[in-house]
């Protein structure tokens, strides 16, 4: 078996790597972007376990900073298998370099 995973490196860069043997958790954390479908230039990106249940959430109102721009669809998922990984990716996601990324590929 294999999996395949990122890793985020001191300057921002995103690099792939592939790793062999059997994955520590049957458990993946879900790092993902939603687009707005009131106004397609809102976007929100997060992180969870369980996306089905979190899209609901924002498409029902519970999120407060998504609820004015409801309702949302799933525009890109990135799925990983460690949590350090997936929040790393969500934070550079997050941050300037990381939105010029995802405008430019997903």
């Amino acid at each position: 078996m294999f999996s395949i995973g990122t890793k985020l490196d001191m300057y921002g860069k995103v690099s792939v790597e592939l790793r062999l043997g059997k994955p520590e958790k049957n458990m993946f954390y879900y790092v993902y972007m939603l687009k707005s479908l009131k106004d397609s230039k809102r976007y929100y990106i997060g992180m969870t376990t369980k996306l089905h249940t979190r899209v609901k959430k924002h498409n029902s109102g519970d999120c407060t900073y998504t609820a004015t721009y409801k309702p949302w669809q799933v525009e890109t998922t990135i799925a990983f298998r460690s949590k350090d990984k997936a929040v790393a990716f969500e934070k550079y996601l997050k941050s300037h370099a990381g939105r010029a990324f995802a405008k430019k590929h997903f």
